[in-house]
């Protein structure tokens, strides 16, 4: 009997978010181990079914960035990252648009429908959802001090979010996931940040949440401590001491970006932990590190 107490305890505690969340669109982005191990997998699908079937709206951006690098190694090509950023030259780009376009967005879209979802893959070409250009990014020299450029190669940067087509989509009842692709001039492929996607696709939509499922347990300090909740100035200040950087740093701007543009509120959770979306959203203490402006 405690034991079922206990389950009714937990229901009632997530009784004031179902309420409050009902109706609202989260962004998702999905990404790391959740991807990859088979019962963080179900446990992910099952998630975005049920939030779903509750009235809230999800939205999926995922990545796939350790498939393409073993892709990639077996190609013999060895993925290279600037700032957390993949270099992609033509040959990449192919094996990008394959594995994201393809295998992987339809391998999340079939998971949530075999767990009663109705899920539709995109990527940012359809319904010209992502107009994007090419990213350039600078560096300063160590040697002189001055800005150097970066070549990136394909790798595109979000100029405009057609919200029309996710619209559509939500209003239909279905659930949108998104691969991380678009068009950029002459019609050539870019690849692009998922974290960055989704952070503008949450502004976009004008979005309750952006989460971001990452395989860290948030945003730690110096001490290797979990931060569980930052501001805007907080982590202008983290960043400029190092405390941020490497592949936080996508995830960390994103997120800024998307506070900025009236996201209300944005996460970076442990997308280890089984159930980590419900986790967050449905408990009083939550999970990683929740970001607010």
């Amino acid at each position: 009997m405690k034991t079922i107490i206990e389950k009714a305890n937990v229901l009632i505690e997530s009784l004031p978010y179902i309420r409050k969340f009902s109706g609202k669109t989260f962004v998702i982005k999905y990404g790391g181990a959740a991807m990859v191990d088979e019962n963080l997998k179900d446990a992910f699908a099952q998630d975005i079914v049920l939030l779903n079937f509750i009235g809230i709206k999800p939205v999926i951006v995922h990545g796939g960035g350790p498939k393409i690098n073993r892709i990639m190694e077996k190609m013999g090509k060895k993925p290279t990252f600037v700032h957390g950023q993949r270099v992609t030259d033509e040959e990449t780009i192919d094996i990008v648009e394959m594995v994201l376009g393809g295998l992987i967005n339809k391998q999340i879209v079939s998971l949530i429908n075999s767990h009663g979802g109705l899920a539709i893959g995109l990527s940012g070409k359809d319904g010209n959802l992502i107009k994007a250009g090419r990213k350039v990014i600078k560096k300063i020299s160590p040697e002189t001090g001055v800005p150097e450029i970066i070549d990136l190669g394909l790798v595109g940067e979000v100029e405009k979010i057609n919200p029309r087509i996710l619209t559509a989509i939500e209003e239909s009842g279905f659930i949108p996931v998104i691969a991380p692709i678009s068009a950029g001039q002459k019609s050539k492929t870019l690849n692009i940040n998922a974290d960055y996607v989704a952070g503008s696709i949450a502004s976009a939509l004008k979005a309750e949440k952006l989460i971001l499922l990452t395989d860290v347990e948030g945003i730690k300090d110096k001490k290797n401590e979990l931060i569980p909740a930052l501001n805007i100035k907080k982590i202008k200040s983290l960043m400029s001491n190092n405390t941020i950087s490497g592949g936080m740093l996508p995830k960390v701007q994103a997120c800024r970006n998307a506070i900025e543009k009236d996201v209300k509120k944005t996460h970076i959770i442990d997308g280890r932990v089984p159930h980590a979306l419900l986790l967050e959203i449905f408990t009083e203490e939550g999970i990683g590190t929740e970001i607010v402006k």
